[in-house]
C-alpha cells in the first residue's frame, strides 16, 4: 500500500495561513488561494480514506483543518451517487476544488419573486476550482455529477465554516437558518512527518 503524502495538505495549510497574514483583500485571497488549492488537488495521493467516505446523510462534510484563529477552514465534501445539497449560502468567501469524480454547481440569486438561476450550471472536473462569496455570488446548489459513484471535493472557507450560521432557501427564496457542524470527530495529523519545504510568498 502506498503511503499517503500528507505533506501536501500540510504545505497547503502553511501557505494559506501565510497568505492571510499578508493580506485581507478578498480578491487576492481567492486568486492566490485558488492557485494553492489547484496545486493541492492536482495530486490524489494525500487524503486519508476516512475523509473520503460517504455517510448516510445527504453528504459528508469532514473537517481537515481549522486555523487556530478561525481565519480559514479546510473541508472535504463527499457526495454519494446522485447526492447533493439544498440551495444554500456561505456568508464568507470560499474556494471549491474537485479531487475525485465531478460536481454540478448551480448558482442562484434572490429576486422579488424568489430564487432564480444566477447563471448556467457548471460542471467541475478533477483539478478545477471555483470561488464563492457574498461579493461575487454566494448562493448555489451542488450535486454529484455521477449516479453510480462518489465524488470528493476540497473546500476552503474564510471562517470555521462548521460553526457559521447561514441559510438554506426554499423555492420562494425564504431562508432557513442552519449551522452545519462536521461529520468527523477527529482531524488528520499534519505534523507527524518531516517538515515540508515552505513556499515563499511575494508581495
Amino acid at each position: 500500500m502506498t503511503a499517503l503524502n500528507i505533506s501536501r495538505l500540510r504545505t497547503f495549510v502553511y501557505d494559506f495561513a501565510a497568505l492571510l497574514s499578508q493580506t485581507q483583500e478578498e480578491s487576492r485571497i481567492l486568486e492566490i488561494g485558488g492557485t494553492f488549492l489547484r496545486d493541492l488537488i492536482s495530486r490524489d495521493d494525500w487524503l486519508p480514506d476516512a475523509f473520503a467516505e460517504p455517510t448516510a446523510a445527504p453528504y459528508a462534510q469532514h473537517l481537515l483543518h481549522c486555523d487556530s484563529l478561525e481565519r480559514f477552514s479546510v473541508v472535504s465534501f463527499v457526495w454519494g451517487p446522485g447526492e447533493g445539497t439544498p440551495v444554500h449560502d456561505h456568508t464568507v468567501w470560499g474556494l471549491v476544488g474537485v479531487l475525485r469524480g465531478a460536481e454540478i454547481s448551480q448558482p442562484f440569486r434572490q429576486t422579488l419573486d424568489g430564487l432564480a438561476p444566477g447563471g448556467p450550471a457548471t460542471r467541475l472536473e478533477p483539478g478545477q476550482v471555483e470561488a464563492v462569496s457574498p461579493r461575487i455570488g454566494d448562493i448555489h446548489r451542488v450535486s454529484n455529477a455521477f449516479s453510480d459513484r462518489a465524488s470528493v471535493s476540497i473546500h476552503v472557507y474564510g471562517a470555521n465554516i462548521g460553526t457559521v450560521e447561514r441559510s438554506t432557501f426554499d423555492a420562494d427564496g425564504n431562508p432557513r437558518r442552519f449551522i452545519s457542524g462536521y461529520s468527523n470527530t477527529w482531524t488528520p495529523n499534519l505534523w507527524g512527518a518531516a517538515a515540508a519545504p515552505r513556499r515563499k510568498l511575494h508581495a
